[in-house]
């Protein structure tokens, strides 16, 4: 199961990897500043709570995005948190990749078939939420 998994998994990753090439940005990022969208911005914990990520992977690719000033990343209410947001720059690349993101998505929607991906995304649903 775990093989089958990270293999579709792999492979979904690529085709949107190659969709999105022209915006600049990979799926992770893609994924990551979409799930920091918050103009109150977003705690580190709850970013990789809603992402699945380990805190320490998750900090590893936001020095990056900061780095390339799509985020920034600030103190917290409490001094062990930190705060991410999206930058005007990050927000741009989004907003251009969002049309690209779409597009891949409706391609493989079409591939699969609409019945069995939401079947898939419901059965992914259910393991993230019992695991």
């Amino acid at each position: 199961m775990c093989f089958n998994l990270r293999r579709a998994a792999r492979q979904v990753t690529q085709r949107f990897d190659r969709t999105l090439r022209q915006s600049g940005l990979k799926t992770n990022q893609f994924s990551i500043l979409m799930a920091s969208y918050d103009p109150d911005g977003i705690r580190l914990t709850r970013l990789a709570k809603i992402l699945g990520m380990e805190r320490t992977t998750l900090t590893r690719n936001l020095a990056l995005l900061e780095r390339l000033e799509m985020v920034s990343i600030e103190p917290g209410d409490d001094r062990r948190e930190r705060k991410i947001r999206i930058t005007g720059k990050g927000a741009g690349l989004l907003e251009n990749a969002l049309p690209l993101w779409q597009q891949a998505q409706r391609e493989i929607v079409e591939l699969i078939g609409g019945d069995k991906v939401e079947g898939l995304l419901s059965g992914l649903h259910e393991v993230a939420r019992k695991l």
